[in-house]
């Protein structure tokens, strides 16, 4: 995505200034820039440590982890933009459960800028349907439907479908994740993603679990590599 440079001439910029400055979202300062301003901005914790390539874990120099060495995951590449750490996860659950959806936008041009590979498709994280009903909204095809538009990739919303009604994932230890996703979700039978690379949006990666299972799925339904897409990645330090 090219974005023009900032400068005397930068037209953009300078109808910004002319529209009434807004608080920001976090330090409550008058700004220009959007739902955070600069500064703000500036300070998220954003996922700039070397990782790995699968899972987006701490890993020496950035080489795959001994984990994913040893036991693969479902999922071949994880794209995330920030730590699961203040103030994001406060931003994430204000979009989740405060229903501020003027966060979408953001939080989805944030995972963008970190996006360096094409997939064929997105498809975002289903909510069972008494989930969805409860919530009003899913999230994650919020954030996906945005990243559709910004990157034009082609978006698959009725693919899959959560067929398991799980208890959230954040209620319980984490040794049990695994398990309480099994066979949470099916690819419908006209979904078109054999032979394809798919990536699955989502807003937070803790385990792993719901990814890995939704990724097995595809890779069942004939996807040929599955990427992860997550706003946030949890790491060990920050729970």
């Amino acid at each position: 995505m090219f974005i023009l440079p900032h400068s005397p001439f930068d037209i953009g910029a300078r109808f910004a200034r002319l529209l009434p400055s807004q608080p920001c979202l976090l330090c409550g300062a008058r700004s220009y820039d959007g739902i955070c301003c600069a500064a703000c901005d500036a300070g998220l914790p954003r996922l700039s440590a070397p990782h790995c390539p699968i899972c987006a874990l701490p890993a020496p120099e950035g080489n795959v982890c001994g984990a994913c060495l040893k036991h693969p995951p479902p999922f071949d590449h994880t794209v995330a933009a920030y730590r699961y750490a203040f103030p994001v996860d406060k931003l994430i659950q204000s979009l989740k459960f405060r229903d501020r959806l003027i966060l979408v936008n953001y939080l989805g041009n944030a995972l963008m800028k970190q996006v360096t590979a094409r997939p064929d498709c997105l498809i975002a994280l289903p909510l069972h349907p008494a989930r969805l009903r409860e919530r009003g909204f899913n999230q994650s095809l919020l954030l996906a439907a945005c990243i559709s538009r910004g990157l034009n990739i082609p978006l698959l919303g009725n693919a899959c479908e959560r067929v398991r009604n799980t208890p959230p994932q954040s209620s319980l230890p984490w040794k049990e994740r695994d398990k309480n996703m099994r066979q949470a979700f099916a690819c419908k039978p006209d979904a078109d993603v054999r032979g394809k690379h798919v990536a699955i949006v989502d807003d937070v990666m803790t385990t792993g679990a719901s990814i890995g299972e939704l990724a097995r799925a595809l890779k069942q339904a004939g996807a040929r590599e599955v990427s992860a897409w997550v706003v946030a990645r949890t790491l060990p330090h920050d729970n």
